[in-house]
């Protein structure tokens, strides 16, 4: 399957916040899958909409992130997940997403089905963005925690308060 101009176009999308390896492995497989990867990048709003949390990183900040990426061939604004408007602008001949999508329903894969070609990616399953937060608000905690100990000679461990200098 390709394009017009004889190269197969791929799209691949998602919020990309916290860009970590898990990002990075599925957009070099989405290269893989053909000669131009256009990259859909979702706004704060649609993120928020289906993670039910606002991303970290601004909109435009993870789109400088996706657009500084050599293998990356052009970045698309994505409203809606795996948008049909941007999938025939781009004359896209193959979708990629994750394999932790499969079996949802998504419009615009529903299309591609009819219309392409649909690819499940391997989810890189030792990091996420989730996974990173949760170590952050770990880290957060023991930091407070450590913090508290030393400034009011409290021991949290144990339980107890100790006379202090205050």
């Amino acid at each position: 399957m390709t394009s017009a101009k004889g190269k197969t176009v791929v799209y691949i999308s998602g919020s990309w916040d916290l860009f970590h390896v898990g990002h990075l492995n599925a957009l070099k497989q989405a290269k893989e899958l053909g000669d131009f990867l256009v990259v859909g990048v979702s706004t704060d709003e649609l993120t928020e909409s289906y993670k039910k949390v606002k991303p970290v990183i601004p909109f435009a900040e993870r789109r400088a992130i996706i657009e500084s990426i050599n293998i990356v061939d052009m970045v698309a604004q994505q409203s809606a997940l795996m948008d049909i408007e941007i999938l025939k602008s781009y004359k896209v001949d193959v979708a990629a997403i994750g394999d932790d999508w499969e079996g949802e329903y998504l419009e615009g894969l529903a299309w591609m089905e009819e219309n392409g070609k649909v690819v499940y990616l391997p989810y890189t399953r030792h990091t996420s963005t989730t996974l990173i937060k949760r170590k952050i608000i770990g880290a957060a905690y023991d930091l407070i925690r450590a913090e508290l100990e030393r400034e009011f000679s409290i021991d949290l461990a144990a339980g107890e308060l100790r006379k202090s200098e205050w």
